[in-house]
């Protein structure tokens, strides 16, 4: 409230508008008076006005009229409804229609000291409401700021995966180039590998570039898109009869990462060394046990009954062991299966207080 508020006191009485003024000038306040509605109306358009003290009966404009009017004015300051009916459906009347206070008044000024109390309360009353409206306007302009910045970081942030997953795509593009090139089996097998651990990276950052969800990724697309890169591989001549059989699993990307390294590095097992005489099938499963979730990767070739290939560095396994390791998995060869099956189960959701570890290797 300022050192010296203004009422505007709109009254056809000017008897009882100069006991108002006289009264509320020794209780600090600055009085101003409106002889009907329309005067009211255009002094309150002018500004300055801290508080109302409105009068029903007037000619012209009647104080109801006169009320609604002014509540129409944005920044109206509040209004004390006045008048000498003791009618209380005027008082109810006056107060949903956005009236602070309402007084009855008398012939005689005695209500002026009542006058006072309601107008320095209205002003409290609107000050209030003003910091709490500033304060819901503060808020909701701070949720309009985070969501602007939460949408430009998502838009950012799948800019990033797009070209990081293109970027990948090249190199394992000039990888595959390069294994074609070379006359050398150890050479072609060594960058064939390399070319599937990368694909196997770069598929999850463009699952995130056309995801809904950045913070996951839909892990039977990603096998399957997967795999498809593998058909597409220089050995997919012996993939013909790679087939997934996956539920709909959503999971972090640092695990999806790490799961897809160890499919693309069991799966190049299982061609490399499952059929030693052509292609065969080999099935990749995902789906869930409980709180776990299972990927398997069979096939119905050689099994335990396999060479050893001399040319074999068991980069493969150690790499699998570190993905599962970081999964916090296990990985488990199924003993009664007559080719060679690897089941892998890990939790799905990650353990309150731990946090995903990255899936890149070393």
């Amino acid at each position: 409230m300022s050192a010296k508020p203004t009422l505007l006191y709109i009254d056809d009485d000017d008897a009882l508008a100069r006991l108002v003024q006289r009264g509320l000038t020794r209780q600090g306040f600055s009085v101003e008076h409106a002889a009907d509605g329309e005067a009211g109306l255009a002094r309150i358009a002018q500004g300055g006005i801290d508080v109302v003290g409105l009068d029903q009966y007037m000619p012209g404009l009647d104080g109801l009229e006169t009320l609604e009017r002014i509540r129409a004015i944005p920044n109206a300051p509040p209004v004390v409804f006045v008048t000498a009916s003791q009618d209380s459906k005027i008082a109810v009347t006056a107060l949903k229609a956005g009236a602070a206070d309402y007084l009855v008044k008398d012939t005689l000024g005695e209500y002026v000291p009542l006058l006072q109390v309601a107008a320095e309360g209205a002003i409290r009353q609107a000050m209030v409401q003003k910091a709490r409206e500033e304060a819901e306007a503060e808020v909701h302009a701070s949720r309009d700021r985070y969501a602007a910045l939460a949408a430009e970081r998502e838009v950012l942030l799948r800019e990033v995966n797009h070209r990081v997953g293109n970027s990948l795509q090249i190199i394992a593009s000039l990888l595959h180039l390069q294994a074609n090139s070379t006359s050398e089996d150890a050479v072609k097998a060594a960058l064939t590998n390399a070319m599937g651990r990368v694909a196997a990276v770069a598929q999850v950052h463009r699952r995130l570039y056309t995801s809904h969800d950045l913070k996951s990724v839909l892990l039977n697309q990603y096998l399957e898109a997967l795999l498809e890169d593998l058909r597409r591989s220089a050995e997919g001549n012996r993939m013909s009869r790679l087939d997934l059989k996956a539920e709909p699993i959503e999971i972090d990307p640092d695990r999806a990462v790490a799961i897809g390294i160890i499919v693309n590095e069991l799966v190049m097992n299982a061609v490399k060394y499952a059929y030693p005489d052509g292609p065969g099938p080999i099935h990749v499963e995902l789906g869930t046990e409980g709180d776990d979730i299972r990927v398997s990767i069979t096939d119905d070739g050689v099994g335990l009954n396999a060479k050893a290939d001399p040319r074999s560095t068991g980069m493969g396994q150690r790499i699998v062991s570190a993905m599962a390791q970081k999964l916090d998995a296990r990985a488990e060869r199924d003993p009664t299966h007559d080719g060679t099956r690897i089941v892998l189960r890990f939790r799905r959701e990650i353990p309150p207080g731990a946090t995903s570890k990255p899936a890149t290797a070393a």
